[in-house]
């Protein structure tokens, strides 16, 4: 069983002639280009990258804070999809 996501190099000619020369053995499931529901951590990660929007850092400690504490406050329930705080901070 081979399941093939839409990332640009596994897109190329050789992998669909590898599929097609062994399709007498080889299952292939091709999954949409964005399926968030299939991965439950792609809406976090799209919160998340909401929440780090027009947002700069000095080094690399300050981001992994900041990445930290904003996964906490989505963790938490005070950022969600709407962007409005479902309780009080």
């Amino acid at each position: 069983m081979w399941i093939w996501d839409n990332l640009s190099v596994h897109l190329v000619d050789e992998l669909a002639d590898f599929a097609a020369h062994n399709a007498g053995w080889l299952r292939v499931f091709q999954l949409p280009t964005y399926a968030p529901d299939l991965n439950p951590t792609e809406g976090v990660w799209s919160l998340l990258k909401r929440a780090l929007t027009d947002f700069a850092t000095a080094d690399l400690d300050h981001l992994i804070r900041i990445v930290k504490r904003k996964l906490k406050k989505i963790q938490y329930g005070r950022i969600c999809s709407t962007g409005v705080s479902p309780r009080p901070a």
